[in-house]
């Protein structure tokens, strides 16, 4: 058995991992989630790893987690393994910290320009449209899946993250490996491919399909990360 420490990305919640779990769990596994305060204007990345270990901490993680980031998730990924001993990262779809706060070179585009999020006055960040959402996210998922994700998803307030130097120096040492999808719109796929190998010398295993595959095929996400495992 391995326990899966799961992280959501922006705009999303523990919730987006109901369709996975029931699938890590038949296949004999089990699940860590956390809700991180993706709406807290004064929230750090240091502040969700914070939510992250307390949930570890609370379910008796052990060092044997593997610790899978979505998306936005993946950036809290490190900060996690340098204060706790775990098994493997696993960036999904991921963001990867660039540690040195320079830009990666000769990396391509991380995703799309425009993702059709709205900014509020008060500098909420949030998706007004169903179709907005599901074009960047939700693409390949049944389209009442997609209504039910897009009913769950949270502004983000999320200017505090980006206006500090990234709370880490160096990589910790934790192996790494992660999941790309082809189609994935959000975070290019040549993206995480360009960057895990400037970073770990790492190739992603690729998946079919868009950005939400614990939606869209959470069976072969499940297969995936217990292979990883």
């Amino acid at each position: 058995m391995t326990t899966f420490v799961l992280i959501h990305g922006a705009w999303h919640g523990a919730w987006c991992w109901e369709r996975l779990v029931p699938e890590l769990a038949a296949r004999g596994h089990r699940s860590v989630t956390m809700d991180l305060p993706n709406d807290d204007a004064s929230a750090t990345f240091t502040t969700y790893a914070d939510v992250v270990l307390e949930a570890m901490d609370d379910a008796g993680v052990g060092a044997d987690a593997v610790v899978v980031g979505h998306s936005l998730g993946a950036m809290v990924l490190p900060l996690v393994a340098a204060r706790r001993e775990v098994a493997r990262l696993v960036p999904l779809c991921g963001v990867v910290p660039n540690l040195d706060g320079q830009p990666w070179e000769d990396a391509p585009p991380m995703g799309q320009d425009d993702y059709g999020y709205v900014t509020d006055d008060d500098g909420a960040v949030r998706f007004d449209s169903l179709e907005a959402a599901t074009a960047i996210f939700y693409a390949d998922c049944d389209p009442a899946d997609a209504a039910w994700a897009f009913a769950h998803l949270r502004p983000m307030r999320n200017a505090s993250l980006w206006d500090r130097p990234y709370p880490l120096e160096s990589w910790p040492d934790a192996p790494i490996s992660a999941i790309a999808c082809v189609d994935d719109l959000a975070i290019y796929a040549d993206y995480q491919r360009a960057t895990l190998r400037s970073r770990f010398g790492v190739t992603p295993v690729e998946m079919p399909g868009h950005h939400s595959p614990f939606l869209a095929d959470p069976g072969r996400l499940a297969d995936a990360l217990g292979l990883l495992a």
